[in-house]
């Protein structure tokens, strides 16, 4: 028996897409190994072709290591306003199938499909529809994955790449999962995954047999996040871009910087900073987002909704925290930002989180203190005048 599809989510990822466009635009370079990015000391991949990568360079690759293994390789300088002007056509032409298109870069985009079946046919149908409209606006090809959730929908996507068109039906997600390994699950990264590995968990499905308080126990919030991936669980909405109205805070780093505890201090100044701008203005937000730029100016974008909306600073750290764990965090990270989106009108100083218990109250009355003591300090004497302890990192490689 068949499944119905409850929702149809496409995922849009264009094929090496700076590459692709630089052999666009020179004939010549077609056909060949081509790397894009930078060439100082410093200098990362944001793009290798594909005719480059079966010699093992990839984005996000230092560009020394890269040209060692493919010396024969072209290096291009990236020239981005280029890349954002053929994005501008693609994201276009995909508004054209669906008003609910979320970018999530240049080169990539969830588009909801649900109820689109009358005008586009079944969900390959829409797929293919969508590859022709963007080749014959662009000249470029796309890799389209389609399925019932943002997550598996992105997976699938890079399954046929490049070129490719990938289905997975609500009764084939089990089956598409479980074989992949366990990297493929969004926030296991290279330190994740060898913890899982050390405990003999090598697929998806390894971690989809492990029971929910063994993940928890292991990884903490991130336990529960991985188990629901496994067993492809993902709620998430597409949230185009033109309705997230939000309130942000973001830092460009006089210095890149690698791994979760370098970035952490940046973002919690960032969430911390929004709180106290949504408290300003009277506002609650019922969502957070995190937006990581790495060196190659690659936008990385991950997003929550919280249990209720809220100005507290407390729950917006913690939400920018645990999607944090999220993110592969293996590049070289230039900018750091938070937002809080899907803003209403404030019901008090301590917002709508839940329904509190008789054990909640305490904390909850001296988060309230805390973030007014705060707000009246950094209003009178400025936002260094009174620092969080968990902000001095940051701080100090500021001072520096």
């Amino acid at each position: 028996m068949t499944l119905a599809w409850s929702r149809i989510v496409l995922h849009a990822d264009m094929d090496a897409f700076y590459a692709a466009v630089e052999q666009l635009d020179r004939p010549e370079l077609r056909g060949k190994a081509l790397l894009i990015g930078g060439t100082g000391p410093r200098g990362v991949v944001s793009t290798a072709s594909y005719e480059a990568r079966p010699f093992g360079v990839g984005s996000a690759m230092p560009m020394a290591v890269a040209r060692r293994r493919c010396p024969h390789a072209i290096v291009l300088p990236p020239r981005f306003e280029r890349y954002q002007a053929v994005s501008r056509v693609v994201m276009r032409t995909l508004g054209n199938f669906s008003p609910l298109v979320e970018p999530l870069s240049l080169d990539e985009a969830f588009v909801d499909m649900t109820g689109c079946g009358t005008l586009f046919g079944e969900p390959w149908a829409m797929g293919e529809a969508v590859r022709r409209a963007i080749f014959e606006a662009t000249k470029l090809t796309v890799s389209v994955g389609a399925s019932t959730t943002k997550y598996v929908a992105k997976v699938a996507s890079d399954h046929r790449k490049p070129d490719g068109m990938t289905v997975v039906g609500p009764d084939e997600v089990i089956d598409f999962l479980h074989p992949l390994p366990i990297d493929r699950l969004w926030g296991v990264g290279p330190r994740t995954r060898s913890r899982l590995e050390a405990r003999g968990l090598d697929t998806i499905g390894d971690v989809a047999a492990t029971p929910l308080d063994t993940l928890e126990r292991w990884l903490g919030s991130l336990g529960a996040h991985v188990h629901a991936l496994a067993h492809g669980r993902d709620d998430r909405a597409v949230i185009p871009e033109r309705d997230a109205k939000s309130i942000g805070s973001e830092n460009t780093l006089d210095a890149d910087v690698i791994g979760e505890a370098a970035i952490r201090p940046w973002l919690l100044r960032a969430a911390d900073t929004v709180a106290r701008r949504l408290r300003g203005e009277g506002l609650e937000a019922a969502g957070v987002r995190v937006k990581l730029r790495t060196s190659d100016f690659r936008l990385h974008t991950r997003q929550t909704v919280l249990a209720g909306a809220t100005h507290a600073t407390r729950p917006i750290i913690e939400a920018a925290e645990s999607l944090l764990r999220e993110f592969d965090l293996g590049a070289p990270v230039r900018l750091v930002g938070v937002a809080a989106f899907d803003l209403r009108e404030g019901e008090g100083n301590g917002g709508r989180l839940h329904q509190l218990d008789l054990f909640d109250a305490p904390q909850r009355e001296h988060d309230e203190r805390l973030d007014r003591t705060l707000d009246v300090v950094h209003e009178r004497f400025g936002e260094d005048a009174l620092t969080r302890a968990r902000h001095l990192d940051a701080d100090r490689r500021s001072r520096r």
